[in-house]
């Protein structure tokens, strides 16, 4: 039996020789590839679906799998060649001279009995993760170069056609909504806090909510879409945004409504920062700063169109109806009913685009990417009159995926414990994503890029707030030198069925006088005496009885109340039927005409800078167009002092929107373009968020500066524009660069 065991041992072996030399070189390529795994997960961590890069003569190919029971390498590796057949370990086998590998080696035990690099005395392997990710990334970041180069030479022969002017629309209606929400706010507000009866205390609270909601909103779609995708991420978003405003339409409480409009502004936050990474990807290297500087031009349709609806819509208060007194529906919720339809156009049409190939790509779903980006081609081709023009790309590079530690959630979880954690996958995800933003090689970019979106959003939407107030003021001021003044009057028996306006009466005597179906605005009385008066159908706007006395007096259906009545006496007086709520003006009010021109001749003023920015945004560079337009625009601010008059303002309004919009503009190509496709969501997201915070401190600041000084807002202004110019300039010229 000893005999035939050697017999056996022997043949064994032999064969094992004759093999050796045909596995010689696989061999080599394994130790190459087991080396780099290791980590300091070696002896718990799995290791699956990780595939190594296809080497250029295609010999073999190497699948990590979990350890099943097959034979592996310590760690969970296993060798497979093209046919599917293991790779054993030469480990424990015998060598020759030049190739010896004695028995105990797989553990890092040399002839010599000193550990090598990487291992312990014991033969375990020693954790080296910083070294070994340092490895993987620098492979992946060069899958990435290739990947860039070879998108750009796929998009170059899809060509532009048809199927981006298609997206172009789509992605603009998106960007459309964004700009509406931003002027309802400025637009409802006085409306909304008159009609919801909204004291002193409680006032601008709307647009500072809508503001926070939307830096919330941006931050977190903007993450989201680089984990689930930007089609995803952008309908939903959409989505939550038509919903909340038509909601915020119909609800009547103050508190409800700033919570609507909140959940709104989240909503729609996210649609910056989604559509221009989204468009970006669709694009080629010569057409991206042209196409996205006129995709910026939607932003300021948005803006006239809220201007248009709202001059047509809101001063028509007779566009309203009422449910007794409890439910009142006026004229400024039709305007934000119909400034949501944009949204709504914009989601039904998001359902017909793809996602964007890039992306698929980046997460390794390369037939999905192929799928997207021959549909690119056959559109542009059919479009041509090309339809035999055949799709030649058959493979494209993915990246090299690095792995990561993921929780598991239990099958047996209950619904409620799977939302939970999935939520918090998801958050962490993206706080996983922003933290890589702040990584080398973009982190100095990031950072760059955070100070110019924050300074120009500072400078912009502070002085947006700043100058129609500042028209306010000088309107106000102009209002109350034509007040008209009564002094010691006595009037009797006689019937006020007219409207009085802007008028002070001191003094005055009033017996057996019948106000009947009239409107007080902006009219006080002062000291005066309403003896055995009768007031029937009386609604009041801006007026006051000071320091009055009521003696027999008969209220009916009227709104005057105790906050109408300051220091007021009612002696033998009686109120029935008041109405309840706030009454809003029933008459066309001039002013708010007035302001929503200048609104839109404020927003129709950026469409020269537009228009140029978009035929030169490829010409002088990306760079030069961001730092200069803030400069011109800081320096446009010392104009300001000579803003004495109504038209000066609104000049000096057009000209500084008019100069700023190529800063929007080149701020928004440049974003788009110096991340990553793994963090280019993200990014843009977290500098957008910033822009939406310095529009909540320029509001607070520049708003309370109103009537008090010019200097600090015009110094203020310029500083932080000239200051973030400066900048923008250190930025790295992204204009011959691919998409990485």
């Amino acid at each position: 039996m000893d005999e035939s065991y050697n017999n056996r041992t022997s043949l064994v072996k032999g064969a094992k020789d004759i093999a050796k030399e045909a596995k010689r070189h696989a061999a080599k390529k394994v130790s190459k590839v087991v080396n780099r795994a290791a980590d300091e997960y070696s002896s718990q961590r799995n290791y699956s679906q990780f595939q190594n890069e296809d080497d250029d003569d295609d010999d073999g190919r190497y699948a990590y799998t979990q350890p099943d029971g097959n034979d592996h390498f310590p760690g969970g590796l296993t060798a497979k060649d093209e046919d599917g057949e293991d790779y054993a370990s030469d480990a424990t086998e015998g060598h020759d001279d030049e190739d010896e590998i004695y028995e105990g080696e797989y553990q890092g035990v040399p002839a010599d009995g000193k550990p090598r690099d990487g291992h312990d005395s014991l033969g375990q392997l020693v954790s080296d993760s910083m070294r070994d990710r340092k490895d993987l990334e620098q492979e992946r970041q060069a899958d990435e170069e290739e990947l860039a180069q070879q998108y750009e030479l796929i998009m170059q022969e899809c060509g532009h056609g048809r199927f981006q002017w298609q997206l172009f629309f789509v992605l603009g209606m998106a960007l459309m909504s964004d700009g509406v929400e931003v002027f309802v706010v400025g637009f409802v507000l006085p409306s909304a806090e008159l009609d919801m009866c909204v004291p002193n205390s409680g006032a601008g609270w709307l647009g500072s909510i809508v503001y926070l909601g939307m830096m919330i909103g941006a931050f977190f779609w903007g993450g989201l879409s680089d984990k689930v995708g930007r089609k995803q991420c952008l309908l939903i978003a959409m989505s939550v945004n038509g919903f909340f405003s038509f909601l915020s339409s119909f609800v009547q409480g103050y508190g409800m409504f700033l919570f609507c409009r909140m959940l709104s502004g989240f909503g729609i936050g996210g649609a910056v920062p989604i559509v221009f990474p989204y468009f970006a990807e669709f694009l080629a290297r010569e057409k991206r700063g042209e196409h996205l500087s006129w995709l910026c031009m939607f932003w300021m349709i948005g803006g006239i169109y809220a201007s248009a609806m709202a001059w047509l819509i809101i001063p028509h208060y007779g566009w309203s109806f009422s449910m007794g007194s409890a439910y009142q529906f006026h004229s400024w919720r039709v305007f934000v009913v119909v400034c949501a339809l944009p949204c709504v156009c914009a989601v039904v049409a998001l359902t017909f685009i793809p996602e964007s190939p890039r992306f698929f790509l980046e997460m390794g779903k390369h037939d999905e990417a192929w799928m997207v980006l021959k549909q690119i081609h056959d559109t542009n081709m059919r479009a041509r009159g090309e339809p035999e023009k055949v799709f030649t790309v058959n493979r494209i590079k993915l990246p090299k995926h690095l792995d990561e530690l993921v929780e598991m959630q239990s099958d047996s979880a209950n619904p409620v414990a799977k939302v939970l954690f999935r939520i918090r996958t998801e958050l962490r995800g993206i706080w996983l994503t922003f933290m890589k933003c702040f990584n080398y090689p973009v982190r100095d970019n990031t950072i760059k890029l955070a100070i110019v979106w924050f300074t120009l959003s500072f400078g912009y939407y502070g002085l947006s707030v700043w100058f129609p107030d500042v028209i306010h003021h000088l309107q106000s001021d102009e209002y109350a030198s034509r007040v008209k003044t009564h002094n010691n009057e006595r009037i009797e028996d006689f019937t006020f069925n007219f409207t009085l306006e802007n008028q002070i009466h001191t003094n005055g005597v009033f017996v057996n006088d019948r106000f009947i179906s009239m409107k007080l605005k902006s009219v006080t009385f002062v000291d005066s005496t309403f003896q055995n008066c009768y007031f029937d159908d009386v609604s009041t706007v801006g007026s006051l009885f000071k320091n009055c006395s009521f003696v027999e007096a008969f209220f009916y259906n009227t709104d005057i109340d105790d906050t109408k009545l300051v220091g007021s006496r009612v002696i033998n007086s009686s109120f029935h039927h008041n109405k309840t709520g706030c009454q809003m003006t029933f008459d066309d009010d001039y002013s708010a005409y007035w302001v929503y021109f200048v609104n839109f001749l404020g927003t129709l003023a950026v469409l020269p800078g537009n228009i140029v920015s978009a035929l030169l945004m490829d010409k002088i560079g990306r760079l030069s167009m961001l730092g200069g337009s803030m400069v011109l625009s800081g320096i446009s601010c010392f104009f300001l002092w000579f803003g004495t008059s109504e038209s000066m303002m609104i000049f000096m309004l057009c000209l500084y929107n008019g100069l700023s919009i190529s800063a929007w503009n080149s701020l928004d190509v440049v974003t788009a373009e110096l991340y990553p496709t793994d963090r280019r969501g993200t990014g843009f997201g977290f500098c957008n968020a910033m822009c939406k915070l310095a529009a909540v401190l320029g509001n607070l600041i520049f708003g309370s500066l109103v009537g008090i000084t010019k200097a600090i807002p015009i110094l203020l202004a310029s500083t932080v524009l000239v200051g973030g110019g400066l900048v923008g300039l250190r930025l790295p010229d992204t204009r011959g660069n691919v998409l990485m």
